[in-house]
């Protein structure tokens, strides 16, 4: 484990340092707990613009899902009831099929988080085991400068439940539900906002539900053993989610979704304040003469005279 994460230990420090030291530089208090929390969301936004082709690869494929829902629906139920091994490699075969066809997998979107996963554990260990001996940049002096700094009240690496300060588990508390609040908001955005009707109904949709919620209460339980820090970088993060993804889905939303209707309203209102008026050309209808109900006599042929 150690092998595995201290390269990106050394790089979280590195990136530390060197958001600490320009903002030492523009005049911040070089001890102060509000410098290095601010050096943690410089973290955040370096980590957050590397990721930005994943993001835009997520909402791709996100966009997929939600479009081939039905079709996925249509193949559950075309095998619903059908446990024999012959029905479920048909099954697999035509889900996998469409996955290819439409470019996209259920596990593509979560790409970003899993990659964080590694960042989120290193910058942890960093946090709790590295501040009294120094990383990398972050050498024994730093180090001890970051232990000993505050936020409103609080050191960076203390945990709710190894301290005895009510100060610091009401600040981490405070975190906690700015955590869990931002986390529960961006799966809402995303779920109901950019997605169109027929994908809020079948299998798909109720995961996402199970996920909206149990997502939020695993961050419940598992905050009081995350050091402010750490807090800190996931709440920056969740409010970076938060922002990119109201853009996207504001400027370039899921077809057939509610926030597609609000972006045609707002495209309509605009063109009319500019004087621009969608309009379509009729077409005039061609009015056909009047038929006549009397049979026509059939007329003979003049003979030729000799």
């Amino acid at each position: 484990m150690d092998q595995i994460l201290f390269p990106l230990e050394w790089a979280i420090a590195a990136v530390l340092v060197g958001f600490h030291t320009a903002l030492t530089f523009l005049g911040m208090d070089e001890a102060s707990g509000w410098t290095w929390a601010a050096a943690i969301v410089g973290l955040v936004i370096v980590i957050r613009i590397l990721l930005i082709p994943l993001f835009v690869r997520q909402i791709k494929s996100s966009r997929a899902m939600q479009v081939i829902s039905p079709d996925l629906r249509k193949i559950q139920d075309k095998y619903k009831g059908k446990k024999d091994a012959a029905s479920r490699e048909a099954m697999g075969r035509e889900t996998m099929e469409l996955y290819s066809k439409h470019g996209t997998s259920p596990f593509a979107s979560c790409l970003p988080l899993l990659i964080q996963m590694p960042i989120f554990f290193a910058l942890f260990r960093v946090l709790n085991n590295k501040l009294d001996g120094g990383i990398g940049l972050l050498t024994p002096e730093l180090a001890s400068l970051a232990d000993n700094s505050t936020f409103l009240g609080a050191a960076l690496s203390e945990t709710f439940l190894a301290t005895d300060s009510w100060n610091v588990r009401i600040v981490t508390i405070v975190l906690i539900i700015a955590m869990v609040s931002t986390t529960f908001l961006t799966q809402r955005q995303l779920t109901r906002k950019n997605m169109p009707a027929a994908a809020l109904e079948g299998p798909m949709a109720q995961q996402q539900k199970v996920l909206l919620y149990v997502l939020p209460f695993v961050f419940v339980l598992s905050g009081p053993f995350f050091p402010i820090g750490v807090l800190i970088y996931w709440t920056t993060t969740n409010l970076w989610t938060m922002g990119q993804q109201f853009y996207v889905i504001r400027n370039n939303p899921t077809p057939g979704s509610e926030a597609e209707k609000a972006f045609l309203e707002r495209k309509r209102a605009k063109d009319e304040a500019k004087g621009i008026v969608d309009t379509v050309e009729e077409v005039p209808a061609i009015e056909e003469a009047p038929q006549s109900r009397q049979r026509k006599q059939p007329q003979r042929k003049n003979r030729r005279k000799k």
